[in-house]
């Protein structure tokens, strides 16, 4: 019977030692490798998040252009073309009254006086794309953090798979030596039944794991652009300072929150002194040419004129007013964001340096939670041979080993995440600051070529064409 029992015992320890004890044999990887910097130049590149934000912030950026180009001249037109037709009696004698006649005018205006209305919508636009300049780095951020998840969200998912099979080896070879010992009257039908029983669940928890792979490939081909290949493990953890105080203190200076933030307060003072300025008057240089035929006769008309208006309001019913009031409290609401994003801002880095504590020391009792759980399976299988220890305490040892080095498996992918969670706590993780060779999207060169409100027929209107045709075949 014992001899029956060592030679099961042999086959079980060739299955582990084929295992390695746990995490990367039991799946053929990709051909293609790919590092977490590929992944991340995937997700800056072909993301259609960040491209629906580029373009917002091209739209503020014509805003600003809108807004100088209220402050130019307008040159307008009309024209008109008239047939008149009819007839009419006078002291008997009857008259035609059918006639053609064309007019034309040239109308040019020129604002010269909006107390000051006009300037504070320029630079309140101007804030607003600083604003959205600096949103649409937070975005940025949000999208690299996605896929540094992805990326290690896909390598633990497959490690689960390759110790799940290797689990299911192992109880494989747990059921026939049940089996084989119950055959020889070393252990009873229970036995059998707790190795088989096991063995169901382990094809279970395997039967999950891949398809927690697939939903964590899914995640990543929606996030870098393609599928995952062979994703190797990163070189390193970022750079990160231990100082959480100071870390505080630059998140307070560069965090993109914080700044969109303090423009939005701007943008929204400036458009209280647009409200107050709409209660004042409005002074308005205007010309006008007219040249006007009568085609049924040698009557016409040739005129212009050329003048200063002057107009405002003076009762609206409350609506000016009401429109100051709007404003302020406009303000007083981006004052008290501003307010609340200060302390999420320094909230969040002190929660993500205190989550990278923790995944760290999570990650340090995984590797001694192993290492005992090791040393406890050997033993007590060494000691079911003897008799000394069940089936089931063999199965409750393997489980316990295979939960730590899932635990393990799990805590290493955390460790990644989390240390990059605090380059985006203190709004250091873009692409510019990761080093990603990428062409990186400069936000200023749309706002150069438009500030100036430049019309169709220019040279400057010439490269913005460029610059939109390039866009649209991207």
């Amino acid at each position: 019977m014992f001899a029956a029992a060592r030679r099961n015992a042999k086959r079980l320890a060739l299955v582990l030692a084929f295992s390695g004890g746990g995490a990367l044999s039991g799946l053929v990887a990709p051909v293609a490798a790919d590092t977490l910097a590929d992944a991340l130049k995937g997700a800056y590149v072909t993301s259609g998040l960040l491209e629906q934000n580029r373009a917002l912030l091209r739209a503020a950026d014509e805003d600003v252009a809108a807004a100088v180009a209220a402050l130019r001249p307008i040159v307008r037109y009309s024209g008109s073309l008239a047939r008149g037709f009819g007839e009419q009696q006078t002291a008997g004698v009857l008259s035609s009254l059918d006639r053609s006649s064309a007019s034309v005018s040239l109308i040019a205006e020129l604002l010269l006086y909006d107390a000051g209305a006009g300037q504070a919508a320029q630079q309140a636009a101007r804030e607003t794309v600083l604003a959205t300049r600096q949103s649409l780095l937070s975005l940025e951020q949000s999208v690299l953090l996605r896929a540094i998840s992805a990326f290690m969200n896909v390598r633990s998912a497959r490690q689960f798979v390759a110790l799940r099979e290797n689990n299911l080896r192992l109880l494989t070879e747990e059921l026939r030596a049940a089996k084989d010992r119950f055959d020889v009257g070393e252990v009873t039908r229970t036995d059998v039944a707790l190795a088989e029983a096991r063995l169901a669940s382990a094809q279970s928890g395997l039967a999950t794991a891949q398809g927690n792979l697939q939903s964590a490939a899914a995640e990543y081909r929606n996030v870098v652009g393609q599928a995952p290949g062979n994703l190797v493990s990163p070189s390193g953890l970022p750079r990160l300072g231990t100082d959480v105080k100071t870390a505080e203190a630059l998140a307070m200076r560069v965090h993109p929150d914080l700044k969109a933030a303090q423009h939005q307060v701007k943008a929204a003072e400036l458009n209280i002194q647009r409200a107050k300025a709409a209660t004042a008057p409005r002074v308005t240089a205007n010309g006008r040419l007219t040249a006007s035929d009568t085609f049924s006769s040698s009557n016409y008309s040739r005129d212009g004129s050329i003048g200063i208006e002057v107009g405002g309001v003076i009762y609206q019913g409350g609506a000016l007013a009401s429109g100051v009031r709007r404003a302020m409290a406009g303000r007083d609401a981006q004052r008290g964001n501003l307010h609340t994003v200060q302390r999420n801002v320094a909230q969040n880095v002190g929660n993500s340096y205190a989550q990278l504590a923790a995944v760290k020391a999570n990650l340090m009792a995984s590797e001694e939670r192993i290492k005992a759980a090791r040393v406890a399976f050997r033993g007590v299988r060494e000691e079911a041979t003897l008799g000394a220890r069940t089936t089931l305490d063999v199965l409750d040892a393997e489980q316990e080993l295979l939960d730590a080095e899932a635990a393990r498996i799990s805590a290493q992918a955390d460790l990644y995440v989390a240390a990059y969670a605090v380059l985006q706590a203190t709004g250091a993780l873009t692409a510019k600051d990761l080093g990603l060779n990428v062409p990186l999207y400069d936000a200023a060169a749309y706002y150069d070529l438009v500030q100036g409100a430049p019309v169709a027929r220019s040279k400057q209107g010439a490269k913005l064409d460029q610059v939109l045709k390039a866009l649209q075949k991207e």
